[in-house]
């Protein structure tokens, strides 16, 4: 749990007491790519720390998926519908590589959110990061050419571009593969 630990710490110090809350409530697994860990329309009543490997979450719009972002080392993923309004989630989280994550029940999750301050900072610390993401992420596509929205992304997460497909990262920035494929190129 070192990668994930770290991650927290970088985000929100935690005590060594709060670290072991956090280890005594949490199972280690490990999944193939391509893997739903969370699965619209059903609970799945846990959340994942990536410690090894990197996930998306994507929606499914009319058959098409559309991918809503991405997670790699240190990062967690559950489903915010089920974590804080107990309704079953819209969006998937699949494995794009084989990941080594710690799972955590929602229920514990919430527990220790309610019991714990360094966990609660921690865990408004990462929402307050992921808002900003979004909010930037709707900004750029309102205002943004597709160019300059490939480069603000390439910017903000350079580990994504080196190991997801290009598919999933035209998804993510609104734009087409072949539009992706070209802005590429060009800038080759």
């Amino acid at each position: 749990m070192e990668v994930v630990l770290a991650k927290i710490n970088a985000a929100y110090p935690i005590s060594p007491e709060t670290e072991q809350a956090l280890k005594d409530s949490v199972t280690e697994c490990r999944f193939p790519r391509r893997y739903q860990l969370v699965r619209a329309g059903i609970y799945c009543k846990y959340a994942y720390f990536i410690e090894q490997g990197m996930t998306r979450s994507f929606w499914l719009v009319n058959g098409e998926e559309i991918t809503t972002s991405f997670s790699c080392e240190g990062g967690i993923v559950f489903s915010m519908d089920e974590l804080y309004y107990n309704k079953v989630s819209e969006e998937y989280v699949e494995t794009l590589e084989e990941v080594v994550a710690y799972r955590i029940a929602l229920s514990r999750l919430r527990e220790l959110f309610q019991t714990n301050l360094e966990l609660a900072n921690w865990g408004r610390i990462i929402h307050q990061d992921e808002y900003r993401r979004l909010h930037r992420s709707h900004k750029e596509r309102l205002t943004l050419s597709a160019r300059e929205r490939y480069e603000a992304f390439q910017q903000q997460f350079p580990q994504v571009c080196q190991r997801a497909q290009l598919g999933y990262i035209a998804s993510y920035l609104g734009i087409t593969l072949s539009t992706l494929s070209r802005l590429r190129r060009s800038k080759k």
